[in-house]
């Protein structure tokens, strides 16, 4: 009896689970590749830097061991960095609210059904595409960026008499550049757009057969099930605010020092990687924060 002709072909010996995971890492290469070149190398770089005195000569960057001394000089020598972070840091604890709630609000009411609506979400979104720093510099220097009624009404005057130094100094700086920060809201904008789209159309058919008024609706359907995007506004928005050269007195200042015959780059980088250690602390913050308040769908 002759074997038949008809052979099993032989099975992989990867799995088609192993398979897709070895063709997602194929893909992500180039990635990281990027992550390792142009991220992860010169934040390693930059920390080694940061204990060291860098000096340029002819034969190239020379390095000398500092330990701790940038960051004690930043600490205790340099009062013009711990004034300008301190600065920063209560500026933005200021302007992050304001642009979180204004997007919100802005959101609500582009989702809402009337003629033109798209129209509207272009230009809500149009100053994210415009906002370079050429723009923004010509806007600072036409004085563009306050409102009228501060000078018109003696508003800065009565915030300087009436609230203390320590936060009325913020909140005048708010004030002042009050229209350029609305313009760093089109990007939360889209991001509650699409928050919204994710809430069914039932479930507000179900709250108005219930007898739920459009209040009531806002309050515990829309914003609980918002409540994911905000926190990723909130993230958004600090990482936003924290890295804008034109609003941020400490970059302007790491960049200058940089340059600095008896800094340079050692200490510029010890001001970085302070500055970082900063945001990412208030990043921890607000996560930590955020299990009380943030409701997930898929949670009971």
């Amino acid at each position: 009896m002759q074997p038949s002709s008809f052979t099993r072909p032989k099975r992989s010996r990867l799995s088609i689970e192993t398979q897709q995971a070895i063709s997602g890492y194929l893909f992500l290469i180039p990635w990281l590749a990027g992550l390792g070149l142009f991220v992860l190398f010169p934040l390693g770089f930059s920390l080694y830097m940061s204990f060291q005195k860098v000096r340029f000569t002819g034969a190239g960057m020379k390095f000398e061991f500092k330990g701790w001394e940038n960051y004690s000089y930043a600490f205790l020598s340099d009062n013009t960095f711990v004034a300008a972070l301190v600065g920063m840091m209560k500026n933005t604890l200021l302007v992050i609210p304001i642009i979180v709630l204004f997007s919100l609000f802005v959101a609500l009411l582009l989702n809402l059904k009337f003629r033109g609506r798209m129209a509207f979400r272009a230009v809500f979104f149009l100053p994210v595409i415009f906002s370079t720093g050429q723009v923004l510099s010509e806007i600072f220097n036409q004085k563009a960026g306050s409102l009228d009624m501060l000078n018109k009404y003696d508003i800065a005057g009565f915030i300087s008499a009436n609230v203390p130094t320590f936060w009325a100094d913020p909140i005048l700086t708010v004030l002042n550049l009050f229209v350029v920060i609305l313009w760093y809201s089109g990007v939360q904008i889209l991001l509650y757009l699409a928050g919204l789209q994710t809430i069914g159309a039932s479930v507000y058919e179900a709250s108005l057969i219930d007898g739920a008024t459009p209040w009531e609706m806002l309050w515990k359907i829309t914003l609980p099930a918002l409540t994911p995007f905000i926190l990723l506004n909130v993230i958004y928005t600090i990482v936003d605010m924290f890295t804008v050269p034109l609003l941020n007195p400490v970059l302007n200042m790491i960049v200058t020092n940089m340059t600095t015959a008896n800094l340079g780059y050692g200490y510029a980088s010890a001001q970085g990687w302070i500055y970082f250690t900063a945001v990412f602390v208030l990043l921890l913050a607000v996560l930590g924060l955020s299990r009380k308040f943030v409701h997930y769908s898929g949670e009971r």
